[in-house]
């Protein structure tokens, strides 16, 4: 019973009608794609000579991106495949527009998905037909027999009533027609995985055309990390210009006051014991400006990368609240840049534990070779960590993404969280 329970809820579950659903509009709405495509194109190519012909090819083309935009939104609501929206076509005025569309790469990647997605989609359109069709017929064919039979006149005037045969082989009496219904229930248990299987040309095809242009996506990343590296520069400008005028600044004005006041006192003759205690303020004053411009440098830059990445983090590791073990394996050491930004990296991922999971431990493990570093940064706490959302997670991303690193997060709730950096050598 639950394993008749198990098989209802993969073959009639869900996604797996979910996936029905889409296999029967992917097929027709390609193959209608599929034929105004190729019009649109025959006909714009014959009368190409002829202004109207370019303005239809143009027309073609927005038909293709539209119908592409639909299947995205198809396969995302139905299937969960997610296909990342490629770049609109640019140009000024109508002339512009028309010369983009004919011009650019998503256009015309949008063309050969409207003319290839019948060849693919087809594969799906079947596994629904021979699955659940033919799956649900054979399964009912006790009850639909009676329904569905054909009148058989035999050459000594018997009638006879057949409702399936098999190379002469009759199943309509018991126990024959257990035959078909068990290849019903076989077809039906074996449909999410014959479904799933027949769909995957398709989601190829789809995210291949349908998405950016590898090109394209690289040059957005480029200036989406650009413009993060521009934020980053002027906002540590801002901090650098507030904790200067906040802090240090203010305690260089009141070590100036205070050598004022010991200079009044020295010339006014007034006893050492005031003196000494001007000299003693001032002093102090001048121990924290120096202790608040160590600081401001450390944020900066701290001194210690100067003696390696794994001195650095032993250093950041005996600072935190809490215990953390400390694992490194650097055999070539990385750019000054890529090391500063694992070692602000582990100090932001480390704060978090201590901050918002209630770790109880950590774990900081750093790998290098020629070509990677890799920083794991582990933590016992609750879990339910995110990118996004206005997390601190999501100003680590921008910033790793700035030398083409990438950062992953696994972090159920309950624990643990493990927080992965990946970032080129040079």
């Amino acid at each position: 019973m639950v394993r008749l329970r198990a098989l209802a809820a993969a073959t009639f579950g869900r996604r797996a009608l979910a996936a029905l659903l889409y296999a029967v509009l992917a097929f027709p709405l390609a193959l209608v794609g599929f034929v105004l495509t190729l019009a649109g194109l025959l006909t714009g190519l014959v009368l190409s000579v002829t202004p109207f012909g370019l303005w239809l090819l143009a027309g073609t083309v927005r038909g293709a991106l539209a119908l592409g935009a639909l299947q995205r939104l198809l396969a995302r609501r139905l299937l969960g495949l997610r296909i990342e929206e490629p770049a609109p076509p640019g140009g000024r005025g109508i002339l512009g527009r028309r010369r983009a569309l004919l011009g650019d790469r998503p256009g015309r990647r949008a063309v050969g998905c409207a003319l290839l997605t019948p060849f693919t989609a087809v594969f799906g359109y079947a596994a629904v037909l021979i699955g659940y069709v033919y799956g649900v017929l054979l399964t009912l064919f006790p009850v639909l027999k009676q329904w569905d039979r054909n009148t058989v006149h035999h050459a000594d005037g018997s009638v006879s009533h057949v409702s399936l045969e098999f190379w002469g082989f009759q199943v309509d009496t018991w126990p024959r027609w257990l035959i078909p219904c068990a290849l019903g229930l076989l077809l039906l248990a074996v449909v999410p995985f014959l479904l799933r299987h027949a769909l995957a040309p398709h989601r190829v095809l789809l995210a291949a055309l349908l998405g950016p242009d590898p090109a394209d996506r690289r040059i957005r990343t480029l200036e989406e990390t650009r413009a993060q590296a521009v934020e980053d520069a002027a906002a540590t400008l801002r901090r650098i210009e507030r904790d200067l005028h906040d802090g240090t600044q203010a305690r260089l004005v009141g070590l100036a006051m205070h050598l004022t006041i010991v200079r009044e006192l020295v010339t006014a003759g007034a006893a050492p014991d005031r003196i000494l205690t001007a000299v003693d303020t001032a002093q102090s004053t001048a121990t924290q400006a120096i202790t608040d411009l160590r600081h401001l440098v450390k944020g900066i830059h701290p001194p210690v990368l100067d003696e390696g990445l794994p001195a650095a983090l032993a250093t950041l590791a005996a600072d935190v609240a809490l215990p953390v073990e400390l694992r490194t394996d650097i055999r070539t050491r990385p750019s000054p840049a890529v090391e500063s930004i694992a070692y602000f990296c582990a100090a932001e991922l480390l704060a978090n534990a201590v901050k918002h999971s209630g770790a109880g431990t950590a774990t900081v493990d750093v790998t290098a070779d020629d070509i990677l570093l890799r920083l794991r940064v582990t933590d016992d706490g609750r879990g339910g960590a995110v990118v996004g959302a206005g997390s601190g997670l999501t100003g680590l991303l921008a910033r790793v993404r700035t030398v083409d690193g990438t950062l992953t997060c696994a972090s159920p709730p309950g624990g643990p969280t493990v927080i992965t950096v990946e970032l080129p050598h040079t």
